[in-house]
């Protein structure tokens, strides 16, 4: 309906603008936030006044005066405010739109926008040196809803993880392991104080003891204790994404960068353009004022270790090169303003900065009841991913990290999640689905033997609750391109909160199963069904599961 009656409308007021002689030019609506308010608005009329000087109301006047409305799909125009023109549609030609939501059944909300295009959403990204802890679980979430959201829109989407298995950090995992190790064989062996103190690195060393012995008693090989750290910590975070049903297509190790030349070639390359120059033993990045920046960058220290500008610009570049037409990267707020320097120097060497969509996540504060939950995976103390899945379940642990927008910071709270009341807001909309399943199953006994009849439309009564529903209902593959467009999920639970409000408006006016009256129930379970498949498309897109019991 949306589609239809928009490109209808779009029509009639361009057609209206040839007759006023008037340039056409793109025609935007808007939803307005009021009912009263109709279906469509837009504010072409005020665009224009500048441009004719004239009063926008005088304009919307002349446009309207000039459009042929069909009134079997617009029931009222109208002119509003300053010169808005708002439109409504006609009760039966929403009804007419329920068939053919229907038909389209799983595939109602998909469209094909970006057919044809390959989006790369890259997220997480968390080094191998310990179990996934609740800080990483907004990004984890929001890069499942946006993979989702961007697959039915039409992307071909590639999912990647970006990982370092080099560097302090990896050593520090490699020591805090083997100190584990010796611990078994020599308990007041010294542990390091920048180690991981986790349990997932005692269970790395017993397995360690428990298939070579005391074999490496004294004899410290960080090479090998480095390669048994990942292997163990990366087969957790693994299993943890699978329990949140996120599955990578791409796992990249920053370490290629190094083994293939591309780091070398990208200094090189800099340094001939002379983008980068070598001062004090060092390798600067030029960052120009001009350019937003208040100084120069080092991308190689003294030491001749890279600091992480260089192996992410050449990261982007290779992910620019391998043809992509949409770049996506998720990161936490302390990147804020890094990501910047790596897109200026991605820039610089030529390539196309404006295919990579960077997406800053606030930090999330969790609570249980008045106590705040620490996340270090240096400390004894971790709250990982996998144990606040064990609390609140993967749907809740997927629906609050997306709740909000990501630019927003997320207040989880762990003990509502918990609960089985509709003031959980996952639980909400999940019994809405499944209070449609029930009335379903329901009506399979009291109307036992009925079939749909060909012409059930006909049957429904088209009330203020029906119409309202439908317009809901229909609404959602608007929804889905308009999420996908901004790359926001939260968006799509904003939407789904709407239709559990209207649904459960309409079941509480209206009798939907009713022995006495079998062609009023069969029209009226077929938009449950209807609300029902919206909801389970939405769920899809959110990630989390749509259950018919509750």
């Amino acid at each position: 309906m949306k589609d239809n009656l928009k490109k209808y409308l779009e029509e009639e007021i361009l057609s209206s603008l040839d007759k006023l002689g008037i340039a056409r030019r793109e025609i935007v609506f808007d939803k307005p936030k009021e009912e009263k308010f109709g279906d469509y608005s837009t504010n072409i009329a005020m665009l224009l006044a500048k441009e004719l000087k004239q009063p926008p109301r005088k304009i919307a006047s002349d446009i309207l005066e000039r459009m042929k409305i069909d009134k079997a799909k617009i029931s009222n125009a109208e002119i509003a405010g300053a010169g808005f023109l708002n439109f409504f549609a006609a009760d039966p030609y929403c009804i007419a739109r329920l068939e053919e939501i229907l038909n389209e059944g799983s595939g109602f909300g998909r469209s094909a926008i970006n057919s044809g295009l390959r989006a790369n959403l890259e997220w997480i990204s968390a080094n191998p040196t310990g179990p996934l802890h609740t800080g990483h679980g907004r990004a984890a979430a929001l890069g499942k809803a946006i993979a989702n959201l961007l697959e039915w829109t039409g992307y071909d989407v590639t999912r990647e993880y970006y990982y370092n298995d080099a560097g302090n950090q990896m050593n520090n995992l490699a020591k805090s392991v083997y100190a584990r190790y010796m611990q078994i064989m020599d308990p007041g062996f010294e542990f390091p104080d920048e180690g991981y103190v986790g349990d997932y690195v005692k269970e790395i060393a017993a397995d360690i003891y428990g298939r070579h012995g005391d074999k490496f008693r004294d004899n410290f090989d960080s090479e090998y204790f480095k390669s048994e750290g990942e292997n163990h910590t990366f087969a957790l975070i693994k299993k943890t994404l699978e329990r949140m049903g996120i599955e990578h297509d791409v796992f990249f190790n920053e370490s290629s960068l190094y083994d293939d030349g591309t780091i070398d070639r990208t200094i090189e390359e800099l340094k001939s353009r002379s983008l980068a120059y070598e001062q004090d033993g060092a390798v600067w990045l030029r960052m120009p004022a001009e350019e937003g920046f208040q100084k120069d960058k080092v991308i190689v220290k003294s030491t001749g270790e890279p600091t992480y500008r260089l192996p992410d610009i050449a990261y982007h570049i290779d992910k620019v090169n391998r043809g992509f037409d949409l770049i996506v990267d998720i990161f936490g707020s302390d990147h804020g303003d890094t990501y910047k320097e790596v897109l200026y120097g991605v820039k610089c060497l030529g390539h196309d900065e404006s295919k990579i969509k960077v997406i800053i996540h606030q930090m999330v504060t969790f609570r249980m009841g008045d106590e705040s939950v620490k996340m270090s995976k240096r400390s004894d103390k971790v709250y990982s991913l996998d144990e606040l899945m064990d609390d609140i379940g993967a749907d809740a642990t997927q629906f609050f990290f997306i709740m909000r927008g990501a630019n927003t910071h997320l207040d989880f709270d762990i003990s509502l999640a918990k609960e089985r009341s509709e003031k959980n807001p996952v639980y909400y909309l999940q019994y809405a689905y499944a209070r449609i399943c029930g009335i379903l199953r329901n009506a399979e006994v009291k109307l036992a033997g009925d079939s749909v009849k060909e012409k059930w439309l006909e049957a429904l009564p088209g009330n203020e609750d029906e119409i309202r529903l439908i317009k809901v209902i229909d609404r959602f593959p608007e929804e889905v391109e308009q999420s996908a467009a901004s790359l926001e999920p939260h968006k799509i639970i904003n939407y789904l909160n709407e239709l559990a409000e209207s649904f459960h408006r309409f079941y509480h006016n209206n009798r939907v199963v009713d022995p006495d009256k079998p062609d009023v129930s069969r029209a009226r379970l077929q938009l449950c069904r209807a609300a029902g498949l919206v909801f389970r498309n939405g769920f899809e897109i959110i990630g989390v599961s749509a259950p018919e019991r509750m």
